[in-house]
This record gives structure tokens, sequence and C-alpha cells, in this order.
């Protein structure tokens, strides 16, 4: 859905890094510079990971957890938001809306 809404983007499935320790998971994510697009909670803790020390992170935290709603959640988000402007930020969306934390000035 990203690569078809213009986004280079790469699948933790199809970069063989499946069950990947987060450390680990997120030192190859920051040796790319990628942004992160993820339902896991854990990146979304501002105080290990803080907005501006990274290119971004996006947490999707649809209503129910299953493939069906993150994946409903992600397209809602595409058709609004521009990613590019969240770079270096910590964001969550749910079906509420989103909430961004900047970089501190």
């Amino acid at each position: 859905m990203l690569r078809e809404n213009g986004y280079d983007a790469a699948g933790v499935a199809e970069e063989q890094m499946s069950g990947w320790e987060d450390d680990d998971l997120w030192g190859a994510i920051q040796a790319e510079q990628r942004f992160l697009v993820t339902a896991d909670k854990g990146f979304a803790d501002a105080r290990r990971h803080p907005p501006g020390t990274h290119a971004g992170i996006l947490l999707l935290r649809p209503e129910e957890e299953s493939v069906r709603s993150v994946t409903a959640l992600l397209g809602s988000v595409l058709s609004r938001f521009d990613l590019c402007l969240l770079r270096g930020t910590v964001s969550v969306v749910t079906p509420a809306g989103l909430r961004v934390r900047q970089p501190r000035p």
C-alpha cells in the first residue's frame, strides 16, 4: 500500500527481518535512515526514541488488532496525510485521529 502511494517502502518479511528483536530491527532501520510504520507500541515510546533523533515513526493503533484493521487504518492515513510531513516525529494514528510528537527546538 505504501508503494502504491509513491513511497519507497520495504517490509520486514521481504527484508528477511521477521522475528528480529526490536533493538536489532531499530538498528537496521536507523542504518538505512528509514521511516518506520508499525503496529508495535514499543516503538512509539518517545523517551526511548525521541522525536528528531530518527527518520520518524508512525504507530498504527486500530480499535481491533487484526491485519484488516491495521491495513484499513493505514489506508485512511495515506488518503489524508503526506507521511513526508511526519519525518522526524513520533506519531500515533487511531480511528479518532493523529497525534504527532514533534522534535524539541
